[in-house]
Order: structure tokens, then C-alpha cells, then sequence
């Protein structure tokens, strides 16, 4: 195989490693800034000054830049595969100062990428199945000042990730700046929560979605005990990114979370379909057979050690995933997802159309420019030929080539070669198609946002990938300074954009200073937030270009 030839074929490789990448999560930095000045706050770690209590007990935290932080706090326990409980109380001043445990997952791929984990530099924790565990920041203590609260889900599908895995996700600047609580939260993940049993009986019957009623649960906890730090009940926002965009938008169309939040914002993770039954348990009953077990000995699963159980499982997707292809499935995610089980999940989370349960939920929808792009995870596609590119345009979109070249054209004025094969082209028809949906319902708002800067950080080759809008909507470029170079623009359109997801914590409104009145979407204006250096609102731009890209779709990951 030529040169030429091995570059036309990464596209195949790339759609198949995207999920994969989305799957083991986007990464942390670490706990300080590469090549930082010292950092001078004091930390208080005094149990008497930084301890509250909640429904369990008291806590104890630390205190530092004005913010009380509390880590690894159990908000619920639960046997494996069994729905969540409350937790156990405790007796005297519990130590929640670091964080808990993450949920057992594979082995992360991206470690054996230099480039990435430079840029990621994952901090993976230690992993153990007591995992539902939460953190929180707050200038507060039971000080009845009614903050906001923003919780976060990570990313990493619904089979990988942390509330700890990146430095983006740490909450004390949006907890300093915007004086809001902000949690970030531990779940069950692949395997241990969303292995389908219910062909076993009624014992099993929820197995399937177990990963999210516990967050169900950690919303359930968190309005029972946010006003010990401060926050507010009755006015929580979700946000996540990736899987946890993925598990917002579940949640949007689950009757056990209703009411347990009242805003919702999707980063490049529109779920629009879930995992049907059909599939779900055929999984499930595979993994059974292929661990040795039948439906009179099902109770001995909960024994089986969990690297054994994951590569059955993992097994078991690869095997029923292959059959579904050659049946005609063309979902999103196959595997560990939720499960459309008619109960605690009653139809898919937007198809064939929005819920009507989050009708009047306002919602903030986007993705980035650029996600899982080529050039960033392939050094070959960096420094493609104007011809190569060409050809890769030519192969992806056979006769719709020319109309392609010309929408780019005016979607993007002035681009280069190589933005044709390095714009995303999938996560934002989802996004648009979510957000029509929503409006159909004729509720409460919409507002769209395509994160478009350009990253300078190792010589521009992470461009405006997945994940790239995270430390912004934190304000952390500096602890993610690896991927964003933390200069004084990334600094700048940190403070806007993470100042508009506070504003729309607190009124529902994303409203800032230094950016243009954001104007909620409609399918006729096509009105959308494009944050860059300079921000702007965008009337349809890309149509044309979503137009041809659905009439030539991806192939399902």
C-alpha cells in the first residue's frame, strides 16, 4: 500500500476510533499548570472552619481562593447491577478532601499517544466499585444565599470518564467568579451500568439503566442537601460534554429526574437514540453464556471479578453489534448506553420527537468546530497536498463533491485545504436536529453555539477538537494549558464564555459582557452563538453545508 493510498484509508480508521476516543474520555492535566508560577493561595484544611452537614453526617473540606471544596462525598451506594439507595450515615466529622473513587473501566488508549497525553494528561484516580461519589465548590456554607448550581457529567460515553479527569472539570474559578455551587459526579459506567439482565427477571429489571438512576440519584441528593453549600434547590443546570451531553439529554426524557432540575446545557453530545431492548438483551444474555451462567445460577454474575465481566461484555457488543449492522441498525452508540425499556426510559430521548416532560426547560445546544478531526490524532493528514485533500473530498462525497466545495465555500469563506476534511460534520447535524425538535415543542427556549477557535497550542494541531470548549465554559485554560496554550486570547474568551453559562445558570439567559445579544434559535433564523476570537451570531451559515453531509451520513459508530 502507497502513501496516498494509506492516507485515503485513515478516514475509515478515524470513524472508528472516534468512538473510542469519546469513549476513554478527554483528558486531565494534572493538579498544577505546566510551566506555572507558584501558586500562593493558602489552602484551610481546619475541620472546625470547612465542615457542614448533610442528611448522612458532617462533612469536612478544605478552603482555598475563597472557595470550600469537598471530595468524593457518598451520595448513594448500591449492589452491582441493582438500582441505587441512600447511602449509609456516618458517626462524627467525615474527611472528604479527595476525591473518591472512579468506576472500573478499560485500560485508556490514549496514554500510548505522546502528543495526546501531553495535551490530555489524564488523571485517572483509583478505581473501585463504591463509586458514587460527587464534588462540589461553593464560596458558601448554609449561609441561605440561594446560589445556583451547575452540575457537571463527564464525558467518556457511557463507558469511561471521571468527575476528576480533567482539570477543566475542577470548579473553583465558575464557583469564585459567578458565586455558584458546582458538583461534578462519579457513576456506574459500562458493564456495571448499562449490562441489560432483564431476560433474567424482575430482579434485573432496571439492570440496564442502572448507571442512570444513579444520576437520577446525585440530583435527588444534591436538592435534599445543596443548601448546606449555599446552592439553591429549586434552580439547578445541568451541563456535560460528550457522554455527558449524552446523559443530559437522557435525562431530559426521564420521568424519575423530573423535577429535579430546571436547565440543561448539551456540549457535543446530543443523544437523540438510546439502546433498544431488542439489542440490550441480547448482550445481556450473551455475556451470561460466555461467563458460564444460566438463568438458575444469574445471582453468581455479582461474584464474577469485573475484569472478567468487562471482556465478556465487550465481547458480547462486538459480536451483537456486527449482527445488528448486517440487519440494518443505524443507531449512534451501540452497547453501553441507556436502555429504552418502555419504564424508567419510555422512548428514545429525542426521536421521533423532543419529550414533553423537559418542554419547559430551557437548553443550551453546541459543538465545536472541528471534533474528532483527522489531522489531530493522524500526523499523516497534517500535511496533505491541496490534491490529496481533493481526493478524500471526492471519496467522501461522490457526486455531491462539487455542491460540498461550494457550501464550504460559503460557510466558511477563506478556508484552507485543509478545514474541507477537518470540520465536523456529524455531531452538529445531530445538535441542529435536537434543537429543531425542541423547538417544535413551542416551550421554553433554545440557543445554539458552535465553539470555533482555533487552538495555537503544539504548532495548531488540536484545532477546536472535542473537549476544546471545556476549560473554556470552566474557565480553566490554565489548567488545561496543554491544549489551549492558556494566551491571552484563550484567557479572554474563557471569561465570556464561562460567564454566559453562569448567567444561564442563574436567569436562563446566557447573557455576558463582550458578547453579542444571543438570540434564541429557530428553525427559521438558524440563529447561532459562534465563539472565537471575535463572537458573533450566525444566521444558517452552514445549511447548505448540513444539507449535503445528512444526504451522505457517517457510518454509525
Amino acid at each position: 500500500m502507497n502513501q496516498r493510498q494509506s492516507i485515503l484509508n485513515t478516514k475509515t480508521i478515524l470513524v472508528a476510533t472516534a468512538m473510542g476516543l469519546m469513549t476513554y474520555g478527554c483528558g486531565n492535566l494534572g493538579k498544577a499548570v505546566k510551566g506555572s508560577a507558584e501558586n500562593v493561595s493558602e489552602v484551610i484544611t481546619d475541620s472546625t472552619v470547612v465542615v457542614t452537614a448533610v442528611e448522612q453526617g458532617q462533612i469536612a473540606g478544605y478552603q482555598t481562593m475563597g472557595v470550600n471544596i469537598f471530595k468524593g462525598v457518598p451520595y448513594a451506594k448500591a449492589d452491582r447491577f441493582m438500582p441505587p439507595t441512600a447511602p449509609d450515615g456516618w458517626k462524627g466529622i467525615r474527611s472528604c478532601r479527595a476525591y473518591g473513587p472512579t468506576c472500573p473501566q478499560g485500560a485508556r488508549s490514549g496514554w500510548e499517544n505522546d502528543e495526546a497525553s501531553f495535551a490530555f494528561d489524564w488523571d485517572d484516580g483509583h478505581a473501585g466499585e463504591d463509586c458514587l461519589r460527587l464534588n462540589i465548590w461553593t464560596q458558601g456554607l448554609s449561609d441561605n444565599k440561594k446560589r445556583p448550581v451547575m452540575v457537571w457529567f463527564h464525558g467518556g460515553g457511557f463507558a469511561a470518564g471521571s468527575g476528576q479527569e480533567l482539570p477543566s472539570y475542577d470548579g473553583t474559578n465558575l464557583a469564585k467568579d459567578g458565586d455558584v455551587v458546582v458538583v461534578t459526579v462519579n457513576h456506574r459506567l459500562n458493564v456495571l451500568g448499562f449490562l441489560d439482565l432483564s431476560a433474567f427477571g424482575e430482579r434485573y429489571a432496571k439492570s440496564g439503566n442502572v448507571g442512570m438512576l444513579d444520576l437520577v440519584e446525585s440530583l435527588r441528593w444534591i436538592k435534599e442537601n445543596v443548601e448546606s453549600f449555599g446552592g439553591d434547590p429549586d434552580n439547578i443546570t445541568i451541563f456535560g460534554q460528550s457522554g455527558g451531553g449524552g446523559k443530559v439529554s437522557t435525562l431530559l426524557a426521564m420521568p424519575s429526574a423530573k423535577g429535579l432540575f430546571h436547565k440543561a446545557i448539551i456540549q457535543s453530545g446530543s443523544q437523540l437514540k438510546c439502546m433498544e431492548q431488542q439489542y440490550s438483551r441480547r448482550i445481556g444474555t450473551e455475556v451470561v453464556k460466555k461467563l458460564g451462567l444460566n438463568a438458575s445460577n444469574i445471582d453468581r454474575i455479582a461474584e464474577i471479578p469485573y475484569d472478567k465481566l468487562l471482556a465478556a461484555g465487550e465481547e458480547a457488543v462486538k459480536e451483537e453489534k456486527a449482527k445488528a449492522l448486517k440487519a440494518g441498525w443505524n443507531g449512534f452508540i451501540f452497547g453501553w448506553s441507556p436502555v429504552v425499556d418502555g419504564d424508567l426510559l419510555p422512548q428514545h430521548p429525542f426521536a421521533p420527537s423532543a419529550p414533553a416532560q423537559s418542554k419547559d426547560i430551557p437548553v443550551i445546544i453546541g459543538t465545536t468546530l472541528n471534533e474528532f478531526c483527522a489531522s489531530a490524532y493522524v500526523p499523516a493528514m497534517r500535511n496533505l497536498s491541496e490534491d490529496d485533500v481533493m481526493k478524500q473530498v471526492e471519496q467522501r462525497y461522490g457526486s455531491f463533491a462539487d455542491d460540498y466545495l461550494k457550501a464550504f465555500s460559503e460557510a466558511y469563506p477563506g478556508y484552507k485545504p485543509a478545514d474541507l476534511i477537518d470540520v465536523d460534520l456529524m455531531f452538529r447535524p445531530m445538535a441542529l436536529e435536537q434543537a429543531r425538535l425542541k423547538m417544535a415543542q413551542k416551550g421554553a427556549p433554545v440557543y445554539m453555539y458552535l465553539f470555533t477557535w482555533q487552538s495555537p497550542a503544539m504548532n495548531g494541531i488540536w484545532r477546536a477538537v472535542h473537549c476544546m470548549e471545556i476549560p473554556f465554559a470552566f474557565n480553566n485554560t490554565a489548567l488545561q494549558a496543554g491544549m489551549t496554550g492558556n494566551g491571552p486570547e484563550a484567557r479572554a474568551l474563557a471569561r465570556k464564555m464561562s460567564k454566559a453559562w453562569i448567567n444561564f445558570a442563574k436567569t436562563g439567559k446566557p447573557e455576558a459582557d463582550g458578547l453579542p445579544a444571543w438570540e434564541a434559535y429557530s428553525e427559521g433564523t438558524g440563529a447561532t452563538m459562534i465563539f472565537d476570537n471575535k463572537c458573533e451570531i450566525r444566521h444558517h451559515h452552514d445549511a447548505k453545508l448540513i444539507k449535503i453531509a445528512r444526504q451522505c451520513p457517517q457510518k454509525p459508530m
